[in-house]
């Protein structure tokens, strides 16, 4: 039968509204609302219509119900000024993803989530001598109203990873070297920044490529804040934001890091040359080093003016992208058995477009066409990353 359900997530993944859908297939407001709430079935050349105006295949909507992730579930930077339209098109491709992070599970071993249970608990086993050393060096970012020090979590954290006060050559490969699932959004709006949620036990980080490389690589550790702060409580509002910022600071440069290897004279010239260190943006070292007592107030607000007649969206002297290590792992994998793109759209009863948006545009050249290869059963591989 026609599922109502899936039916509501694909209108909003195209971010149409009522009207606008009832318009392009020719039918009543009243109808669309009645065919999402299972009141009436569409016939069936109505139905054809909805496939076309939505760009889902007509097998999409008659398939077993998908979970719509609710807005309480994901941590959004800007929620207040997102619309709903572009909230409910970045939740509903996060359906999609599940859905595509199922079908590589049954097929692949992936990393398992590596995280501690409580971050707080962790934090209280520090050593004596650990704790006099952060008081003496100073808390630069208070608990806020969750009672989360972020400094001190970026710090356990590296702790419980092990990765010293070394800078982070992948970011998106040491969160999915840790069991993240890590996918990409494709929506063309500044307010949608990124998002992450657990599901059940796995946790989820989505990142809007539309940035520069340096603000993709501050988004994904911004969301592990959020993984990490955050996972037993509600990750909104604006003390949630400001902690994921903090945290986010203190992991891509660490406190420690910065005080041996921060430029002498602060200026947008030293800016731009140590900025490469640790692979952030000059506008995030200008901010890290200012929290830090590094540089005074003045100097770092005439940088801030010097950065901002750069453009918001211009990075001087720019990084490489990152990209998935573990899709790009999955597609190898699955090329050799014969698998193309359009084999696992069909699975999924989605266009193979949709799957691009997903996973940084690996799909699009990695699996191509249909084949005809005979896939004899194999053990599923196992990924690791080594970082």
């Amino acid at each position: 039968m026609f599922n109502n359900t899936r039916f509501a997530l694909a209108r909003k993944r195209r971010g149409l509204t009522k009207r606008a859908l009832a318009k392009e297939v020719g039918v009543t407001d009243r109808s669309i609302t009645a065919y999402e709430s299972g009141q009436t079935v569409p016939e069936s050349q109505t139905i054809e219509k909805i496939a076309s105006a939505l760009r889902f295949p007509i097998e999409f909507f008659f398939a077993d119900d998908v979970e719509e992730l609710p807005v309480e579930v994901a941590s959004f930077r800007a929620l207040t000024k997102m619309t709903a339209a572009q909230r409910d098109i970045a939740l509903s491709a996060g359906s999609v993803a599940l859905l595509l992070n199922q079908w590589i599970e049954n097929k692949f071993d992936l990393p398992a989530p590596d995280f501690p249970e409580d971050y707080r608990i962790s934090l209280d086993k520090r050593s004596k001598t650990d704790k006099g050393q952060q008081s003496s060096e100073g808390d630069q970012y208070p608990s806020g109203s969750h009672g989360n020090d972020p400094e001190a979590a970026a710090e356990m954290l590296r702790r419980y990873w092990d990765l010293g006060e070394l800078p982070i050559k992948n970011m998106i490969a040491l969160l999915e070297a840790k069991g993240v699932r890590v996918f990409s959004l494709s929506v063309d709006a500044r307010e949608v920044d990124a998002f992450s949620m657990w599901y059940g036990d796995i946790p989820f980080v989505f990142l809007n490529t539309k940035k520069t490389a340096e603000r993709c690589r501050f988004d994904a550790a911004h969301e592990l804040g959020h993984l990490v702060m955050h996972r037993h409580g509600a990750p909104q509002g604006q003390e949630a934001e400001k902690e994921a910022n903090a945290f986010a600071s203190a992991f891509l440069m660490p406190r420690r890091s910065v005080l041996a290897n921060a430029p002498r004279s602060a200026t947008l010239k030293s800016l731009i040359s140590h900025k490469k260190y640790w692979n952030v943006s000059a506008a995030a070292l200008n901010y890290r080093l200012h929290s830090l007592n590094l540089t005074t107030d003045w100097t770092y607000r005439t940088l801030c003016i010097d950065l901002a007649k750069l453009g918001r969206d211009h990075e001087p002297e720019p990084s490489p992208f990152e990209t998935s290590q573990v899709l790009k792992k999955v597609f190898a994998s699955l090329r050799e058995d014969g698998i193309s793109k359009s084999d696992v759209a069909r699975e999924l009863l989605v266009q193979p477009e949709e799957l691009d948006e997903l996973t940084f545009g690996l799909m699009l050249n990695a699996l191509s066409g249909n084949s005809q290869v005979d896939r004899t059963q194999r053990p599923r591989p196992s990924l690791k990353l080594v970082t």
